[in-house]
């Protein structure tokens, strides 16, 4: 940009010459590693006040950090251009105005409230052209400065905004990170950079049907009213008086009891749980496979909240959670989703099998993360988790010593089985014993468990406890997984294996003697917490929020 103001930048440009040799880049020539000065000199004012900063950044990063790395192409890539920068293009008057490109970028950012973003978080006050005026240092400034806009966006895209351990630090998923100097190389050259930056969201059907939910918030640049939506509380019994009934009538669409005209002005509706409600109800509770009993529990709200009751701050919230998603599922994988206490084995992206399941309680919660499958145990022992060694087991160990005989649960030391009874559990420590329970039909795990090594300890499993699989809301384990049948579903997880069989697996069954299978194709598993899920048909199913992590996140979105 000839015209630009000059600045004073010789001295600077002197110290950095040492620099501008080192940046040189590792080839190969015909088989031999060789290195190659990349680095093309500024030819402008605005060009070394941008290699002053680059090289600042680049310098004074760690060599064996990413960032490094990433300062390192982002400094080749600008030296390639004589430093010239990408989202200002010169005028022939001498002046700066952003490039098609920068353009096309910012139209984005103003969209950016459809895609679950604010706005305002990309487009900063330091992106202000007209402040830059024709100063070399503030149109450096601004050319850094939308870099940094773009990279932004394209991370909050890719992988969120939120890392997945603030909401809860069990769980272990890996935020998914992009390159900011690939990036930024991408933006350049693309001649649509906009659709770059939307690539880069989840592909995924039901990420794309929350935004198009989402998108009908802002229908003629308005948002639209909050659906109806229902309180938590007791559970509402037939014959109750409840003041949500009369929100109930609302959703459901149930007219209310006429009043009588002897009843005066002042009648207060009518807030009986009443028989026409019920009815109304328990259709509802039909529809989406709940238990049609007319009382309105935590799993009823919640799908009564869902579809045309969803808030826009759900959406944004279970959005955030897609885009920490794998990018790949894999093509035959299980999943469960806490919220919905359901299971499911999907192949190439359709249902395979499906099955009820009961996940953690509050206090114990299921973690969050992805693992693969590896081991089918039959007769499995289970080994009792420290934390429920002294809190649970302990106890009852100092009120009857032979509680572990009555339990089939045995204690050992340093790997030798050893009487429980003669230990005096009000002064050892429990924690240097380990206890397991024998395999067994009273066995906690039940017959066969479903193996994926991890830092929590969690896996599938079958239980005893048969009746909680009965209950809309499952949220009554320890940690684990509890699967309801888990025959069928050990024999649809065999699908592609070739070396074992659902009919050799139940040969197993029974007796004292645990039983382990490799499995020859490891199945991916993902554990996952959404509240909202979108039908093929683009409508919305909500689910309660049972360990309250999306409203954390909706806070920590600062929704």
């Amino acid at each position: 940009m000839s015209q630009l103001k000059a600045m004073v930048l010789a001295g600077s440009f002197a110290l950095l010459s040492p620099f501008a040799a080192m940046a040189q880049e590792v080839v190969q020539v015909a088989g031999v590693e060789a290195t190659r000065v990349v680095i093309a000199p500024p030819q402008t004012e605005l060009g070394r006040t941008i290699k002053a900063q680059l090289s600042v950044a680049y310098q004074s990063a760690d060599r064996a950090s990413r960032s490094y790395a990433q300062t390192q192409k982002l400094y080749f890539f600008y030296g390639a251009r004589h430093f010239e920068p990408i989202w200002l293009t010169e005028q022939p008057d001498g002046t700066a105005t952003l490039s098609p490109n920068a353009e096309k970028i910012i139209a984005v950012f103003k969209n950016a409230a459809l895609e679950g973003f604010r706005p305002e978080d990309y487009l900063t006050p330091d992106l202000d052209l007209v402040a830059a005026g024709n100063d070399p240092v503030k149109l450096a400034a601004l050319e850094t400065a939308f870099s940094s806009a773009a990279v932004r966006y394209a991370q909050d895209a890719y992988g969120g905004r939120v890392d997945p351990r603030k909401v809860n630090d069990a769980w272990t998923i890996t935020p998914k990170r992009i390159s900011e100097a690939d990036t930024l190389v991408k933006l350049a050259e693309s001649t649509d950079p906009g659709q770059v930056l939307y690539d880069l969201s989840p592909k995924s059907r039901e990420f794309l049907g929350l935004k198009a939910a989402l998108a009908t918030f802002y229908e003629d640049d308005e948002v639209k009213d909050e659906a109806i939506t229902i309180p938590d509380g007791k559970l509402l019994k037939p014959g109750m008086l409840d003041e949500r009934v009369t929100l109930l009538r609302q959703r459901l669409n149930v007219a209310e009891p006429d009043i009588p005209e002897t009843a005066g002005a002042d009648a207060k509706a009518d807030i009986s749980y009443d028989a026409a409600l019920v009815a109304a109800v328990e259709e509802f509770q039909k529809s989406l496979g709940l238990n049609a009993d007319g009382v309105v529990g935590p799993a009823t709200i919640a799908a009564l909240n869902g579809a045309t009751a969803t808030t826009k701050q759900d959406i944004i919230a279970n959005m955030e959670r897609w885009r920490w998603e794998p990018d790949d599922f894999g093509t035959f994988e299980v999943e469960v989703n806490i919220p919905e206490f359901r299971l499911w084995i999907k192949k190439d992206g359709a249902v395979h099998y499906t099955t009820r399941v009961v996940v953690g309680r509050p206090q114990n919660q299921t973690p969050v993360f992805n693992d693969v499958i590896e081991h089918i145990v039959v007769n499995p022992y289970w080994n009792v988790p420290s934390s429920i060694a002294v809190n649970e087991i302990k106890p009852h160990l100092i009120a009857n010593p032979g509680y572990l005989a009555s339990q089939n649960m045995e204690m050992l030391y340093g790997g030798k089985v050893v009487n429980a009874s003669a230990i005096d559990w009000n002064q050892a420590n429990i924690r240097q014993f380990h206890i397991r329970q024998r395999p067994g039909g009273g066995n906690a795990l039940g017959q066969i468990k479903f193996l994926f090594p991890n830092e929590h300890d969690v896996y599938l499993h079958d239980t005893p406890s048969k009746s909680l699989f009965a209950r809309s809301f499952r949220a009554y384990s320890h940690g684990c997984v509890r699967v309801e049948n888990p025959m069928e579903f050990a024999g649809a997880l065999l699908a592609l294996e070739p070396k074992i069989t659902l009919a050799s697996i139940e040969g197993m069954v029974g007796g004292d003697k645990e039983r382990w299978l490799n499995l020859t194709q490891k199945i991916p598993v993902h554990i996952s917490y959404f509240t909202l899920r979108v039908d093929e048909d683009g409508s919305i199913r909500s689910y309660g929020d049972v360990y309250g992590a999306n409203k954390k996140l909706i806070d920590l979105l600062g929704l």
